[in-house]
């Protein structure tokens, strides 16, 4: 056989699919548009390295984390303070800048600095500042907006962000001063677990994409098997009409990569205006990978002639019809059970490697994963099959649904394929995810109940000399219950060389009990604490009656140390953590016994608790914090704190899953509607002899509803075991969170309900009499 051959009888097979009147065109449509779906996600796959990549080059390209810095102000320098916010759930990034020459770098998206007062902001921002729902943000970004930022200044399109010329940087004294924008420093390497999560994620999502391709190529496939019995009738021998059959195939898949291209282009241009779990892309930054582009156009149609051929190996085209309307033969399992094994026996060799026994083998990690999915495809035929042999009985809608599996038990298995093994691969990620998430998971120690967010004052800033009254004009504000201010500074037992120091915390007897388990307490009482984290230091200091020093001890320029006794009966108490988690030693002191003419060298930290009661309480105080100062610097308190790395990993899942989610619906209603209009002269005929429309629909309903139930059993099992198996490699506990396991399970169920809520009208308009009509 040649290759000449080969392409004759594929090209007729194209021709076949794109000549045969209004039902080819149909048919040859369906498959295109269920390969096209698929095609464009994996466009979409193959955009995301060059995507990411950009949204990193934009913010190195803004970043002063590795920014050349200067000591004094000349032509070309920047002060730069970081003023980013957060507005409900919304994160802000933000820049307050001053330049100081003609030659300040300008930042990039801007071509001049906005005048002081004034803001540049991003498109988001400023439509957000302009609407209703930003009022309250408008009082905390007062400035006049002059301009907007350009898209090479932020990361995606949906980022707010601004920035503002202050002149307050001007006397700070502890802004960062510049020349220039950069971040070169080199990310971190991934460690092994967080790698094994990544291409987890990319082999569960990009599964169910393959699967759903190999089905929409074998639409319209008992229709496809009559033409090519009318071919072996003028002559074709067996193997002809399977090369026609691939042809036709290739014709849909062919037509598929262009509909897919057209829908990624159409999708692309649409990307600007979505924002899925704050994560968002300029269209031209979807650009596909070239190599993985061609790979894809190369695989697809290749695919969709790989399964034709393999589909049509049992099937048997005569002259006369198709010897597949007889009883098939029972599916074996022994072969089935073979390719999930194969999959374990890949994984087996990593089980206990964990984080700190190397990389794990990303191709054995790949193949192993694929097997153990596509046995489920590999099972759930037979499943389905065994399982509808023996239904029998019942209404006259469930006797119906169940006679059509029993004949065609394949096709409603292939129905099932992709969600089943989406689910399975859900199952088995968020069981990883939730194993290993507490090894990314930080306690901070930090108690937002007794504090919401903490506003520090640095110190040598003007600042430092009015923390009280900054303090006072916070807790005033609307939505803030209490403030508690304490003032830090060193204290030693000499300057200016003190050798050894340690800390004096002044504030109220209030404040104080944040930070200490006092015996009693009035103005005009000092404290020495016990338990803190340097005991040490503070018990070779801190003798009541000695003469102390604090202040600027270091004599960094400026006003000189202050002297300072410690009271002779200064008391013992007890450190407790305070709202941020740190557990104080030194010296405590109210106001009353706290040295005089410190000024501006001591720093403070405002603890803010807002009011649950006073709806936006949070933000009406944030806002109170920036009328204050607008250069203090805001921490909010959180109890725990996780790797930004694993939460981009598990949004990354999010965005991915949301979007299989999206093609999983629009493939089922494709490979719904192609189930139907086969099956139209048949549903026509039997409301032409009484049946009665709505057990016809309750007929398509239990079509649906056993192979979804059978498949989601499935994918559960397996999912359970590959979460399993993935908890060893990873050298977690096995456990298993029964909630989110049963929510994956029931938005697999969910999404079929839908769509097969949305294939009851086209079945309604089937069920006519004009079905009957025949050329």
């Amino acid at each position: 056989m040649t290759a000449r051959t080969w392409i004759r009888d594929l090209l007729m097979g194209a021709r076949f699919a794109v000549s045969g009147g209004r039902e080819g065109w149909t048919r040859t449509l369906l498959t295109g548009v269920g390969v096209g779906l698929g095609v464009a996600l994996l466009l979409v796959t193959t955009a995301i390295p060059s995507a990411l990549a950009a949204r990193d080059a934009r913010g190195d390209a803004r970043s002063t984390h590795t920014a050349p810095t200067a000591e004094k102000p000349g032509r070309d320098t920047l002060l730069i303070d970081l003023a980013d916010t957060q507005f409900r759930d919304k994160e802000i990034y933000g820049r307050r800048v001053l330049p100081e020459g003609p030659d300040a770098p300008v930042p990039p998206g801007l071509s001049r600095f906005p005048a002081p007062g004034e803001m540049a902001v991003s498109p988001a921002l400023d439509a957000l500042l302009k609407s209703p729902a930003g009022a309250l943000l408008r009082e905390r970004l007062p400035g006049k907006v002059t301009a907007i930022i350009g898209d090479e200044g932020l990361v995606g399109p949906r980022e707010l962000a601004y920035y503002e010329t202050n002149e307050a940087l001007k006397g700070s004294g502890t802004t960062p001063r510049i020349t220039g924008f950069d971040n070169s420093a080199k990310p971190e390497a991934l460690d092994p677990v967080l790698t094994l999560l990544i291409v987890l994620v990319f082999v569960a999502l990009l599964m169910p994409v393959a699967v759903f391709i190999a089905a929409a190529v074998r639409f319209g496939g008992e229709r496809r098997d009559r033409r090519l019995a009318a071919l072996r009738l003028v002559g074709a021998d067996g193997r002809m009409v399977r090369r026609i059959a691939a042809g036709e195939a290739l014709a849909g898949s062919t037509a598929g990569l262009v509909l897919g291209a057209g829908f990624f282009l159409a999708a692309r241009e649409l990307a600007a205006g979505v924002d899925l779990y704050r994560l968002s892309v300029f269209p031209g930054d979807l650009a596909p990978t070239p190599w993985l582009a061609v790979l894809v156009a190369l695989a697809v149609p290749a695919a969709a002639v790989g399964v034709t051929l393999f589909a049509l190996r049992g099937v048997v085209i005569e002259p006369l019809g198709v010897v597949r309307t007889a009883r098939p033969a029972r599916r074996r399992i022994w072969w089935r059970l073979l390719v999930p094994l194969a999959g374990l026996a890949a994984l087996f060799p990593m089980i206990g490697q964990g984080r700190n026994a190397g990389e794990f083998s990303q191709w054995r990690v790949i193949s192993g994963v694929v097997l153990i999915l596509v046995g489920i495809t590999a099972l759930l035929p037979w499943l389905v099959e065994t399982v509808v042999a023996r239904l029998g009985g019942g209404s006259v809608s469930w006797q119906l649904a169940a006679r059509r599996l029993q004949l065609s038990s394949g096709a409603a298995a292939r129905l099932v394929n992709g969600i089943a093994v989406a689910v399975a691969g859900a199952i088995a990620l968020q069981m990883l995810f939730s194993g290993v998430e507490g090894d990314y998971t930080r306690v901070t120690g930090q108690d937002p109940a007794r504090a919401s967010f903490s506003a520090i004052i640095p110190g040598g800033s003007a600042s430092a000399g009015r923390a009280e009254a900054i303090a006072r004009q916070i807790g005033a504000a609307k939505g803030v219950a209490r403030t508690t201010m304490l003032a830090m500074t060193d204290v030693a037992a000499e300057a200016p060389d003190p050798g050894k120091a340690t800390t004096l915390t002044i504030g109220s007897c209030a404040a104080l009990r944040e930070v200490a388990h006092l015996p009693s307490c009035t103005d005009g009482d000092t404290f020495v604490l016990r338990g803190g984290y340097d005991d040490a230091g503070t018990q070779a200091i801190a003798k009541p009656g000695r003469k102390l020093y604090t202040g600027n001890i270091y004599n960094d320029g400026g006003s000189a140390a202050v002297a300072w006794t410690l009271p002779a009966n200064a008391k013992e108490a007890e450190s407790r953590p305070d709202p941020s988690g740190t557990e104080r030693s030194g010296i405590l002191a109210t106001p009353g016994a706290a040295p005089k003419g410190l000024g501006t060298n001591r720093f403070a930290s405002i603890y803010v608790q807002t009011d649950p009661s006073v709806p936006d309480a949070i933000e009406h105080a944030r806002t109170a914090v920036v009328r204050a100062d607008p250069l203090l610097t805001v921490a909010q308190l959180r109890s725990s704190e996780q790797s930004g790395r694993f939460a981009s990993i598990r949004t990354g899942l999010f965005v991915g899953a949301t979007c299989v989610l999206l093609l999983i619906g629009a493939s089922l209603l494709v490979s719904q509607l192609e189930q139907l209009r086969e099956r139209k002269k048949l549903l026509s005929a039997l409301v032409a002899f009484g049946t009665r429309r709505s057990t016809l629909s309750l007929s398509v309903l239990w079509q649906t509803a056993i192979p979804i139930a059978l498949g989601l059993a499935l994918s559960t099992a397996v999912g359970l075991g590959l979460g399993a198996v993935l908890l060893k490699m990873a050298d977690v506990p096995v456990g298993v969170d029964w909630v989110p396991v049963a929510a994956m399970a029931g938005i697999g169920a969910g999404v079929v309900l839908v769509v097969t809520l949305l294939s009851l009208p086209p079945l309604w308009r089937l069920m006519r009499p004009e079905g009957l009509r025949t050329e």
